[in-house]
């Protein structure tokens, strides 16, 4: 029984294109092979579904379809996943909060959960999905925007999370670069068969994420992509991650309604600023300004702050300590009194720092101690800068990272990464 319902969800996939409501709602009611049966008998009200599938039958017969794929899949060593199985990730079923929304057209209204997925790669779907993050953006990127989604990726995988994205050139394809770089597990989404990766000149690296990660498709092996499946499949990586990153994105972008899904799906929004001088950020900063749910991030460090735990907070940026940032005030005010060249007494240096002569007296004698200042025959004058270095903290403190996170892993020219 099982079996039959596998295979009417792969036909039912084929004869109308994923993310179909009235598919949805039909499947629902009936169960798959009963849904099946009604779209082949034309036992449908809605006339332009009926005619779809009349259109799709001319092609074949939507059961032996189903068999071919299985075939073909067993041969390409991929696999089917349906609802029904225990691999099956529960967060996508989410996407029916979408529908019933109104609908501008077609990509706005095929928002419906899949009915099936084909998996191709070892890891268990539910599994590589439970602590996941959709880094997505620009295919025409930037080298600054590729750099962030690389180190963004690189290190959200060393921490063991999954870095989700399309596989397309660019930022995705920098994101699951970088993921691999760092020997983590990284799912690319994609809008065709998954024995037919787009782009080709990605070939190498679709390889890459099928021998350690996922290679993830509502469409049966030997499907082509077309323009409007990559919109439709963009729902499935909203949903299927606890958040989102948009690296970088122009005015409109297939990046910035990945965005959109995961806002009205409750999933964490996240975007990189970059320069406002770059094309490929106006859609960045677009959706800052025009969603108050996006947070900005500039680093790991933010982004899982957003996604992890509660309580996991990102640390404040700062700047380099410098060996006099422990001083207590009076002893600062002290010394920001002793003149850069020649001498003071402690009377003179007293009424600079405003402070009884005693105070001032036991101060000097305790920034003596730490060498910040030396006592000479005439007052006190400063020490030596490499004796005032050395009376710190007793370490050369290290340089803070841009946006909180260290530098990163090397670009993967760098890295000797396959293209």
């Amino acid at each position: 029984m099982k079996e039959d319902v596998r295979l009417a969800r792969i036909a039912l996939h084929w004869l109308i294109e994923p993310g179909n409501e009235a598919v949805h709602r039909m499947v629902n009611a009936n169960g798959p092979v009963r849904a099946l049966e009604r779209l082949v008998e034309g036992d449908v009200p809605d006339e332009q579904l009926r005619g779809a599938a009349a259109a799709r039958m001319v092609a074949g017969d939507p059961r032996k379809v189903a068999e071919a794929a299985l075939d073909r899949a067993e041969r390409l060593g991929a696999r089917i996943v349906i609802p029904e199985d225990d691999e099956w990730p529960q967060p996508v079923r989410d996407l029916t909060r979408l529908l019933g929304r109104p609908a501008k057209d077609r990509i706005d209204r095929d928002v419906a959960p899949p009915l099936c997925l084909w998996v191709r790669g070892v890891p268990r779907l539910d599994e590589a999905l439970t602590r996941s993050v959709a880094v997505v953006g620009a295919r025409a990127s930037t080298h600054y925007g590729e750099h962030v989604a690389t180190t963004l990726a690189f290190e959200l995988a060393e921490r063991e999370w999954t870095v989700v994205s399309g596989g397309a050139h660019g930022i995705d394809a920098a994101a699951h670069r970088g993921a691999l770089n760092a020997g983590g597990l990284t799912v690319a989404v994609l809008a065709c068969g998954v024995d037919k990766p787009y782009p080709s000149g990605n070939t190498g690296l679709f390889d890459r994420i099928a021998d350690g990660g996922l290679l993830i498709s509502e469409w049966p092996p030997g499907t082509v992509p077309v323009r409007h499946r990559f919109l439709i499949r963009n729902r499935v990586i909203a949903a299927a991650t606890r958040g989102t990153v948009v690296v970088e994105a122009s005015a409109r972008s297939g990046a910035s309604q990945t965005l959109r899904r995961a806002i009205a799906l409750d999933r964490r929004p996240m975007v990189v600023p970059g320069p406002v001088t770059s094309a490929m950020s106006v859609g960045c900063h677009g959706l800052i300004r025009d969603y108050p749910e996006v947070r900005l991030v500039a680093g790991v460090d933010h982004v899982l702050e957003e996604v992890g735990r509660i309580g996991e907070l990102a640390p404040r940026p700062r700047g380099p300590e410098r060996p006099h940032d422990g001083l207590d005030i009076e002893s600062a005010m002290v010394l920001e009194s002793v003149p850069r060249r020649g001498s003071a007494g402690p009377d003179e240096l007293a009424a600079k720092a405003g402070l009884d002569i005693r105070t001032a007296m036991r101060k000097l004698t305790l920034l003596e101690s730490m060498g910040f200042v030396a006592r000479r025959a005439g007052g006190y004058t400063l020490a030596p800068k490499p004796a005032r270095a050395r009376a710190g903290s007793g370490a050369e403190p290290a340089p803070a990272a841009v946006g909180g996170t260290r530098s990163g892993p090397p670009m993967d020219h760098e890295a000797g990464a396959a293209p």
